[in-house]
């Protein structure tokens, strides 16, 4: 054993991770400093350095759910699969599907070089207008790389189930919805316009579909940005990742994305807001650049705003239930009713 130290560190113990990492054949030496970093969901994320080489090991939280493992290894078939494609993303390093290991399936990635705009800008980019604006463009360009990707090609045959993906979206999530009724306390989904946009959906549902890869959480807060320019670093936080309509992505962005007036259902960053593109010019960058039709474009905004509103109001409901924290619980649920509320405007 090359020496790691013996305890564990944030829900992994160091030891039974050094061996793991002897098996893997990966450069040997004791394992450094272990860095928690902060993103945007509650898995773990730790940094460290061994041999010489740095790593960063992903897994679920301590206290898991239900597919909490199989998420972890779904995250890191995905970014195999994307090695040598030009979809921006951390490299995979190395996976352990196995949860029995140190309690939970992992993967080590490499270290993004960049910086996520929630934590602030460099002051390169703070002080330039005009590479705001291309940090933006940059953004619809990453998933416009990632949908052009053929993901049988790529080894993601039954990833997911691209036939009928559309049609099932709306039982699917008014499903969810329903079920969270079973949450003690829960006063049940008090939202504003939910049936009337679900019927809307129903209604209005695009007649194609060409399956691709699909991120599944595509917005500001998920994307990593070069220190040296507006490029895309990374796009990260895979775990809702699936093979459907990627349309659904560009959906996503622009339901989170500022109006004219600078506001968001998500609240974005402070101080990257003057400068920023135009959702239709967002929609016009990824179209100059994707073969797809995008005539139905307010159909798959409109199924965004419902589908991550209905995901974040479980929060809501696991609070009343004492599940979760109810200082986010209420955050979220007012995020949902502003994603609604956009939604209502497309109708």
């Amino acid at each position: 054993m090359s020496g790691a130290v013996s305890k564990e560190v944030e829900g992994v113990d160091l030891v039974i991770l050094d061996v793991w990492m002897d098996e893997q054949g990966l450069p040997k030496g004791e394992i450094g400093p272990v860095d928690r970093l902060m993103g945007g969901t509650q898995n773990i994320l730790l940094r460290f350095e061994r041999g010489g080489r740095h790593y960063v090991l992903r897994r679920p939280p301590v206290h898991k759910r239900p597919n909490s493992d199989e998420t972890m290894r779904r995250e890191a078939r995905v970014l195999a699969a994307l090695e040598g494609t030009d979809v921006p993303h951390p490299g995979l390093i190395s996976a352990c599907p196995d949860e029995a290991l140190i309690g939970a399936a992992f993967y080590l990635m490499e270290p993004v070089d960049g910086f996520n705009a929630g934590t602030g800008l460099p002051e390169l980019h703070g002080s330039d207008r005009d590479l705001r604006r291309a940090m933006g463009l940059s953004m619809a360009e990453g998933i416009a790389k990632l949908g052009a990707v053929d993901y049988l090609a790529v080894g993601l045959e039954g990833f997911g189930r691209p036939e009928g993906y559309l049609e099932r979206q709306v039982t699917r999530w008014r499903h969810q919805l329903e079920g969270y009724r079973e949450m003690e306390n829960y006063p049940g989904p008090e939202i504003p316009g939910v049936e009337a946009i679900a019927e809307w959906l129903e209604a209005h549902r695009p007649s194609h579909s060409r399956p691709g890869i699909l991120h599944g959480d595509y917005h500001i807060g998920n994307v990593m940005f070069s220190y040296s320019g507006p490029e895309l670093a990374a796009i990260v936080d895979w775990e809702l990742a699936t093979v459907g309509d990627p349309l659904l992505d560009l959906g996503a962005l622009i339901a989170s994305w500022p109006d004219a007036e600078g506001k968001s259902p998500l609240g974005p960053p402070d101080g990257l807001l003057e400068g920023l593109p135009s959702a239709a010019e967002m929609i016009d960058h990824y179209a100059d650049r994707s073969e797809r039709d995008l005539d139905a474009i307010d159909w798959y905004i409109v199924l965004a705003c419902y589908r991550l509103g209905i995901i974040l109001e479980g929060t809501h409901a696991r609070a009343f239930a004492g599940r979760a924290d109810r200082d986010l619980g209420d955050l979220f649920h007012a995020t949902t009713l502003a994603l609604f509320e956009r939604a209502l405007l497309y109708l």
